[in-house]
């Protein structure tokens, strides 16, 4: 089970840093510097996790930063140092896994926990991400296994993280680390399986470079051949007809 080498950490979220706007960038450095000096160790996920590896920025106005369970107190102490406030009293929220600060319409996460309590924050979560220049800050990113482990839950009525997950596999598929992903997963292989013979219907050329033995060991059902480029870009269509799918133009 040999895994392909991931890109240097300095190609991942080249260029996209410098679309986070000026003022949510300054509250996300304050939040930054405080948590450096309170010795919290910090990795960011979410749109920006998301565009690290895929290249397209979503700004959701959020700024998602992953910490371990014993530091959450810290975290919101060190939040709380840098201006912000609970974004509770606009909105409550569970606090059981997160933590929510606001600035005006700027929002940081702290999250130590995943939203269905499915598993704390562990140190791989802040380690195992590659150091990415955020602006005039350097930061780790969460691991795309975790990335994609996390978001293979939401798939609620009202939100579903799946196409991200369909475009994480089209940027990553065949460097992704499958037998730590898989072993992360454990018994809900079978979301595995779903998404993966999604990705297989929609992109069955960039699925094929997924190594094979992952297709046996999850039972997902691989595609057939696309006949040509405009297919490809119908099928992404048949989901959702707004552009969201990046590999439907290469198929």
């Amino acid at each position: 089970m040999v895994q392909a080498t991931r890109p240097p950490a300095a190609e991942m979220g080249a260029g996209w840093p410098a679309q986070i706007p000026d003022a949510q960038w300054s509250i996300y450095r304050r939040v930054l510097d405080e948590m450096r000096s309170a010795d919290v160790p910090v990795a960011f996920g979410g749109a920006f996790a998301l565009a690290t590896y895929t290249g397209d920025l979503r700004n959701t106005k959020d700024f998602d930063l992953y910490v371990l369970p014993g530091d959450r107190d810290a975290a919101v102490a060190a939040m709380t140092r840098a201006g912000l406030m609970d974004y509770y009293e606009r909105a409550p929220y569970d606090r059981s896994w997160i933590y929510r600060g606001m600035q005006d319409d700027t929002i940081v996460d702290a999250i130590w926990a995943m939203a269905n309590l499915r598993t704390l924050v562990d140190r791989d979560w802040l380690s195992m991400g590659p150091e990415v220049e955020l602006r005039d800050r350097r930061v780790r990113a969460i691991p795309p296994e975790e990335l994609i482990w996390s978001k293979l839950y939401v798939l609620q009525r009202e939100r579903s993280d799946w196409p991200d997950v369909l475009n994480l596999l089209d940027a990553l598929g065949n460097r992704l680390d499958w037998p730590r992903l898989l072993e992360r997963v454990g018994p809900d292989r079978p979301l595995v399986a779903g998404v993966l013979s999604v990705f297989g219907w929609l992109a069955p050329a960039r699925a094929a470079e997924i190594p094979a033995w992952v297709w046996d060991e999850t039972g997902a059902r691989r595609g057939e051949p696309l006949r040509n480029a405009a297919l490809a870009q119908a099928r992404a269509d048949l989901l959702d007809s707004r552009p969201w799918f990046r590999g439907a133009i290469r198929e």
